[in-house]
C-alpha cells in the first residue's frame, strides 16, 4: 500500500504534467509594435537554443553561431525584422505585421531543456497611433498617452527627432538640452499618471511631428518587452492669417481626421471578423 501511495505522488509531481496552459504566455499587439521574447538565460559555448514560428525554423544559436531565417520561406515573411540576441538568446520582432500572428516556441539546451511558447497576436488597426491636430498660436494643446504607467514603463517624447522629455519609473525629466529649453522655456508639462504631454501657450515654430516612445517589460511565467510608437502632428497656425485662410486650414484638417478615422474603423471591422474575441490577453497594458 505505501508503494503504491508512492507511485502515485511521483506520477502527480512529474514536471510537464501541469496544464499545457501553464507553460504558454499570450501577447496582444498592434500593428507597428515592436515585441522581444526573453528566454531568460545566458548562452554559453556549449548551448542550443531555437525558435520556431508555427512550426518553422526562424533563428538558432549553436555555441557562438546564429542564424536568422535560413529558408526562403521565413525571409519573406520577416524580411529583416528578426533580431536575436547572441548573449541571451532573446528574440525581437519589430515593425510587427497582421501576418506575424501565431505561436512562437523557443527550444533551448543549457543546463536544463528550456521550452517556452509565446502565442502572439497582431491588431490590424494602424494609424491609430498617428493623430494631427490644428490649434491656433497662444492655445495650449494636449498629447494624451491613452495609458497609466507603472513602474517597469519608460517613457520618451520627441519633436522632429530630437528628445524633449522621459519618464523613467518615478523619475520624470524635461527638456535635459540647451536647444529644447531654449525652445520651450517652461511650457511643457509632463502627467505622471499617463506620460501625457501639455504645451502651453503654443507658438508656430512649435508645430512639427511629435513621437511618443513607450517601453513597456512584462514579467512573469514568461519575460516579454513591448515598445510601442505613437505619433502626433502638430500645427500652430499664426492667429495674425486672415479668417479666410484658417477656415481653409481647418477645414483641410477635418477631412485629413475623417480619412484616418475611416480607415482605422475598417481595418477594426476586418479584424473583429476574422480573429474574433482572445480570451486571458496579456497587455491590456499599452
Amino acid at each position: 500500500m505505501k508503494v503504491f501511495r508512492l507511485l502515485i505522488l511521483c506520477i502527480l509531481f512529474v514536471p510537464g504534467s501541469n496544464d499545457d496552459d501553464d507553460d504558454k504566455y499570450e501577447v496582444l499587439l498592434m500593428e507597428g509594435d515592436s515585441v522581444t521574447l526573453h528566454t531568460d538565460v545566458k548562452t554559453n559555448q556549449q548551448d542550443r537554443m531555437t525558435w520556431y514560428f508555427n512550426g518553422i525554423r526562424i533563428a538558432q544559436i549553436r555555441g557562438d553561431q546564429s542564424k536568422i531565417c535560413t529558408d526562403v520561406q521565413c525571409d519573406e515573411r520577416f524580411r529583416d525584422r528578426l533580431k536575436l540576441d547572441s548573449q541571451t538568446g532573446d528574440l525581437t520582432i519589430t515593425n510587427t505585421k497582421t501576418t506575424d500572428s501565431g505561436v512562437f516556441q523557443l527550444h533551448a539546451i543549457s543546463r536544463e531543456i528550456i521550452q517556452k511558447i509565446f502565442d502572439v497576436s497582431v491588431h490590424g488597426v494602424s494609424g491609430v497611433d498617428t493623430g494631427e491636430e490644428s490649434v491656433m498660436e497662444g492655445d495650449s494643446v494636449t498629447l494624451h498617452t491613452d495609458v497609466q504607467i507603472n513602474q517597469q514603463d519608460t517613457m520618451k517624447w520627441y519633436l522632429n527627432d530630437f528628445r524633449i522629455a522621459e519618464i523613467t519609473g518615478d523619475q520624470s525629466k524635461i527638456c535635459t538640452d540647451v536647444q529644447c529649453k531654449e525652445r520651450f522655456r517652461d511650457r511643457l508639462k509632463l502627467d505622471h499618471q499617463t506620460g501625457s504631454l501639455t504645451i502651453t501657450d503654443t507658438r508656430t515654430t512649435d508645430s512639427g511631428l511629435y513621437k511618443l516612445k513607450i517601453v513597456r517589460s512584462i514579467r512573469h511565467r514568461h519575460s516579454i518587452s513591448i515598445i510601442r510608437i505613437k505619433r502626433f502632428s502638430i500645427t500652430v497656425i499664426d492667429s495674425s492669417l486672415p479668417l479666410g485662410v484658417l477656415t481653409g486650414i481647418c477645414a483641410a484638417a477635418a477631412v485629413v481626421v475623417l480619412v484616418v478615422v475611416t480607415v482605422v474603423c475598417v481595418k477594426c471591422w476586418r479584424w473583429c471578423c476574422s480573429r474574433g474575441h482572445k480570451n486571458n490577453v496579456v497587455n491590456d497594458v499599452l
